[in-house]
């Protein structure tokens, strides 16, 4: 069905979540697809659908249907048809370029890299429409909105979610006619099906305990559960936050970041000898071999490089939380950190904005690119096996043997 222009963007959204549509990323295209053809439409009419106009020359009558093949998947698009003559996009008409350009190209070339409305003119060129106005992106962009926030504040029912990393992203936007910076915060679980999931995004002002808490019980809010080890920078308040809101979780202090931390104490000559040796400490076979690897690498540095050992020394329960767990869970831990893979696909999308508009603006893009990264994360391999989070349940006390951890009443209640 094409879009209605009588329908408000809730009417819209409350369709969509009624349907309970899992693919979020092909009802985008389909949406976004209809808009663009919609926009030409207009052009070719003299007036914008339903507006009455002495330029017009031309007006709707009906549609057409037409499937489109694409990345996404099938498409079912309504095509809008003209009382005289005809209009067809270009797009449409080779299977070879419907699979490979299109809205496709558009949407993760535009709205998921954050190019500016110049730009998309250029691109949508390549579809057959002559030109469109910065308005009417601005306006097809804005469909986005209710997808992402549908996104954003979809129930989280695939746990429990047993691994949780935390992360935040600074981005610059423009409010009250200057450049502030503001703090994206990201949430990214293994569920229990042992996938990968992004389960929340948020803007703060301020990256402090307040912000954190209110994220935090959101997520709580929406269903997130069974948690038991939390990895993250350690971001001021998130500590606290996370002890308020994930009762019996555990906190890992994320060794990437830690480690970037660390250098900063020591002389750049030194930077590679004093990293290797500090990742010397997760690569232990089990809990006591960890603690005493790490006694000795802050005993290695007090001689040469005292202030890194303090650093260390002061960092020890925040780094060695992870020795608690079973060591078949290790690897998974550290091995292929979701979230500093994702941030990473963030900022290449972000860098080319450089300054956002308004807030929205960043919820839009980073939301786009955060659902798709979990749709295609559905349909990859599983980051961890069931067997591996059955054995996250079990915490180990170095020099006892192994304990079944037990969930939160106020989980299972």
């Amino acid at each position: 069905m094409a879009v209605d222009p009588s329908v408000t963007p809730e009417q819209w959204l409350a369709k969509q979540i009624e349907t309970d549509d899992p693919d979020l990323l092909r009802s985008m295209v389909k949406t976004m697809a209809e808009a663009l053809m919609s926009a030409e439409a207009d052009s070719l009419c003299g007036a914008a659908y339903g507006e009455r106009s002495h330029e017009r020359t031309n007006s709707r009558n009906g549609y057409r249907k037409r499937e489109w093949d694409t990345r996404a998947g099938t498409v079912q698009l309504a095509i809008p048809k003209l009382r005289s003559g005809s209009y067809f996009p270009d797009w449409l008409l080779e299977r070879r370029r419907r699979a490979e350009q299109a809205l496709i190209s558009v949407i993760a070339t535009s709205y998921l890299l954050g190019v500016s409305t110049r730009r998309v003119d250029k691109l949508v060129e390549q579809l057959g429409i002559k030109h469109i106005s910065k308005s009417q992106v601005s306006q097809m962009a804005k469909v986005l909105d209710e997808q992402v926030e549908a996104f954003r504040t979809r129930v989280l029912d695939a746990g429990p979610y047993t691994f949780v990393w935390l992360d935040a992203l600074t981005q610059k936007v423009r409010e009250g006619g200057r450049i502030i910076n503001v703090h994206v915060l990201v949430a990214t679980g293994v569920n229990a099906d042992g996938r990968r999931e992004i389960l929340g995004l948020e803007v703060t002002s301020a990256e402090d305990g307040a912000g954190w808490l209110a994220f935090l019980r959101s997520l709580v809010a929406r269903g997130l559960s069974g948690v038991q080890l939390v990895i993250s920078d350690c971001h001021a308040g998130l500590v606290t936050a996370i002890g308020a809101t994930l009762a019996g979780a555990a906190w890992q202090r994320c060794r990437s970041h830690y480690l970037r931390n660390l250098l900063t104490v020591v002389p750049r000559s030194a930077q590679p000898f004093v990293a290797t040796l500090a990742r010397t400490i997760f690569d232990q076979p089990d809990a006591v071999s960890v603690r005493a690897q790490h006694a000795w690498v802050v005993q290695t540095l007090e001689a040469k490089h005292p202030a890194a050992a303090e650093h260390l020394d002061a960092a020890r329960e925040d780094l060695l939380a992870f020795a608690a767990f079973p060591r078949e869970i290790w690897p998974q831990i550290w091995s292929n950190n979701p979230q500093e893979r994702l941030n990473k696909e963030i900022r290449r999308r972000t860098d080319v904005v450089g300054v956002f508009p308004d807030r929205p603006a960043i919820i839009r893009l980073i939301g786009a690119v955060l659902a798709e990264q979990t749709d295609e994360w559905v349909e990859a391999r599983r980051y961890m096996g069931l067997d591996i989070l059955a054995k996250a349940r079990v915490r180990v006390i170095p020099g006892d043997t192994p304990t079944q951890n037990p969930i939160p009443q106020t989980l299972t209640a």
